[in-house]
């Protein structure tokens, strides 16, 4: 009987200390994400599939990269538990049959947020490049 009560304290503790931790990230990464602002920006957009490159400007006010992609009707995706999953650039659907998908890349760099959480400053260069497989991800 003591060993039960033993058992479901230490238990309870876990739980406990689990919730906090989580709370703890959760709050450190509200603070420390990168933050984008509103204003008046000019943004360029490079979408590369099917050896064809189109480019365009964005003039936006948007603080994130997404906001300024959905105004210009430029991209479309699904919601997911991480975030906007972006399946078509520029009216191209990536084929997940054919291990498809979309990398985006930041002035060059290829991005470490994802279109909701990248902030945008004027004259950013953003690149979409239709990516085949899963096993060379860039990352």
């Amino acid at each position: 009987m003591e060993k039960t009560r033993k058992n479901t304290r230490n238990i309870i503790i876990a739980v406990i200390a689990l919730c906090v931790l989580a709370a703890a990230f959760l709050t450190a990464y509200q603070l420390l994400r990168p933050k984008g602002e509103e204003g008046a920006k000019t943004i360029r957009l490079e979408v590369v599939a099917d050896g064809n490159t189109f480019v365009t400007d964005i003039h936006t006010d948007e603080a994130y990269l997404r906001g300024a992609l959905e105004q210009a009707g430029l991209i479309d995706g699904d919601e997911t538990a991480f975030g906007f999953w972006v399946t078509t650039v520029n009216g191209r659907t990536a084929d997940d049959g054919n291990q498809e998908w979309w990398a985006l890349y930041t002035n060059g760099e290829f991005a470490m947020t994802g279109v909701d959480d990248t902030p945008i400053e004027d004259g950013d260069r953003i690149e979409y490049r239709l990516t085949v497989g899963y096993d060379d991800a860039g990352w």
